[in-house]
């Protein structure tokens, strides 16, 4: 069955050398089967294309001059497939199809797992980053009573001094993340923590928590307290060498707050002191018109991510190369852009379901790992 949606002429088909393939330009294409900004690719995973070369752009007639953005080339056999209906083995990626291809290997049995016991997994080099999942979402009763505060920590108990002081100290932000099962409540949170604080402690900001939440605060202010605390003493500043002036890191985002998801990509330099992750989560924001809570979310995944890369940047063999262009080419748009997806609770409850799996399989690869002694 032939496809009838398409916008204006067919694109030209052309050869670049006498007796060989035709080609036709992949953003023609898209634009002619109505796929737009690189839609082509995400529908057609397993379409054929490569980059052209400067030679054969001034063959086909394309001034790199005046088009900065890289071309791509498809063939035209397979447009035309697609064109008359037969997009089925398009669809699925060159990995997915070698997989349907190629018969799976017996699964090993029990015996055969128990032999291999000094096999060390390979994590992944995302291994450290754990979606940012829901919060405990904050109690508002409907009584006409009006709730009264309980936690006994007033800014006005403070000597002026004292709070003059405390604001003049030098910030350490350490990222902390509150994961709790306690007598069949689950507590979810996720903030930043100045290590250098010395008027609010951990206990005193559990009661506030916990009051605000309706928690117990006989069972939630222990546990709360010694988790930031633990964390505050696991986090080490490992400062880079002072020569070192391009140290840039892939920071990924997976953020979920009420239905909404985000999920993006960027290049961080950790050898920059004037970066700052609670700056950049503020405009990124503003940009993609999110709500404060985003911000939080986000400021505490990139500075986790920084804290992880911080410790592993002189270790890891996979390292960006130089960057020669501000600019990114009109091919990698989609994978280095912000995408933000309206969920139902539904399919919310399963993602996060499934992120959880995933953590845990994660740490159990983790504890596998042997130790440098």
């Amino acid at each position: 069955m032939a496809m009838n949606k398409t916008y204006g002429s067919k694109p030209r088909a052309f050869q670049l050398a006498d007796d060989g393939e035709y080609y036709m330009i992949g953003s023609e294409v898209g634009t002619y089967l109505r796929l737009f900004r690189g839609s082509l690719y995400k529908k057609y995973p397993g379409l054929w294309r490569r980059v052209a070369t400067f030679e054969e752009r001034r063959k086909i007639g394309i001034d790199h001059t005046l088009v900065a953005t890289n071309v791509t080339l498809i063939k035209q056999s397979e447009v035309e497939e697609i064109l008359e209906g037969d997009d089925e083995r398009f669809k699925m990626s060159p990995a997915e199809l070698n997989s349907t291809t190629v018969s799976a290997p017996p699964k090993p049995t029990r015996s055969n797992r128990t032999s291999t016991a000094n096999w060390t997994p390979q994590l992944p080099a995302t291994s450290h980053l754990d979606a940012v999942a829901l919060s405990t979402p904050i109690i508002r009763p409907r009584s006409t009573a009006r709730k009264t505060k309980s936690f006994p920590m007033l800014y006005t108990d403070y000597f002026p001094s004292s709070l003059f002081e405390s604001a003049n100290d030098t910030e350490d932000l350490i990222p902390v993340r509150v994961d709790l099962d306690v007598e069949g409540q689950r507590l979810r949170d996720f903030f930043v923590w100045n290590k250098n604080e010395k008027l609010i402690q951990p206990e005193q900001f559990a009661e506030v928590l916990c009051d605000d939440l309706e928690l117990s605060s006989s069972a939630f202010v222990p546990a709360i307290a010694s988790s930031i605390k633990n964390q505050l003493e696991q986090h080490s500043n490992l400062p880079l060498e002072n020569y070192a002036s391009d140290q840039r890191v892939v920071i990924k985002l997976n953020i979920n707050v009420g239905n909404v998801s985000l999920v993006d990509q960027f290049e961080w330099d950790i050898s920059n002191a004037d970066n700052t992750p609670e700056e950049f989560a503020l405009n990124l924001c503003k940009d993609l018109g999110l709500g404060g809570e985003f911000v939080t979310a986000i400021a505490y995944s990139i500075r986790g991510q920084i804290a992880w890369h911080m410790k592993t940047y002189a270790f890891s063999e996979i390292q960006l190369p130089q960057l020669e262009y501000a600019i990114r080419p009109v091919t990698e748009i989609d994978h280095w852009s912000p995408v933000l997806e309206t969920l139902t609770d539904a399919e919310m409850e399963k993602k996060i379901r499934d992120q959880d799996r995933n953590t845990r399989r994660m740490r159990r690869l983790a504890h596998n790992v042997p130790q440098w002694q």
